[in-house]
């Protein structure tokens, strides 16, 4: 379990800022706790531990700012068919986050806009001040830069949440790389569609 060592009440405030509901804890020893993005975070005195899937509720209770670069694949079995989305946010410090699901029943196309949704919404978690998204996905990254039209109504309703997410960032960039630079983004939606 991930354990933050930081000023539960400081944490608890920034929760409550990006609207997270917070319980009281319960027993004497938690100060509070809640739940956010499939994960838990529970406080005590000096620190607040993490349990699940807790990377964009970990984004939360840390301070912010800096330069992420933001990786991210979908991947489905029948396109439409069964789906999983991997994402990774780095930072110079290395591995900041990643994260994987499967998401259902999805095109390969929706899984690639899911899998930038959640990259882009736990890094807006973490408050990183820039975002330098790279996907393997062509066709993903000409709409979002408006190069291309999008013409599926499923899509164009992703393409809108998308560019809402990018409204987090000061400054933001979004560019095609080759499968092996985005490798780590891809093991990830492969593992969750075959687990």
């Amino acid at each position: 379990m991930p354990v933050i060592e930081c000023d539960p009440e400081r944490a608890r405030e920034r929760l409550v800022e990006a609207g997270v509901e917070v319980e009281p804890g319960n027993t004497d020893h938690e100060r509070w706790r809640t739940e956010y993005a499939g994960g838990t975070a529970v406080a005590y005195d000096d620190k607040v531990v993490l349990q699940g899937d807790s990377a964009r509720l970990a984004g939360l209770l840390q301070d912010g700012g800096g330069r992420a670069h933001i990786y991210f694949d979908g991947a489905s079995r029948g396109n439409p068919g069964p789906a999983a989305i991997g994402w990774v946010i780095v930072t110079d410090d290395g591995i900041v986050a990643e994260g994987s699901e499967r998401i259902g029943r999805a095109t390969n196309n929706q899984a690639e806009y899911e899998a930038l949704i959640e990259a882009l919404a736990a890094a807006a978690d973490y408050a990183f001040d820039e975002a330098v998204v790279k996907g393997d996905s062509q066709l993903i990254v000409k709409q979002v830069r408006g190069e291309w039209d999008t013409n599926d109504p499923t899509l164009r309703e992703k393409r809108v949440r998308v560019r809402k997410l990018l409204e987090e960032f000061s400054e933001w960039s979004l560019d095609h790389v080759p499968r092996e630079i985005n490798d780590r983004a891809d093991d990830l939606a492969n593992e969750a569609l075959d687990g």
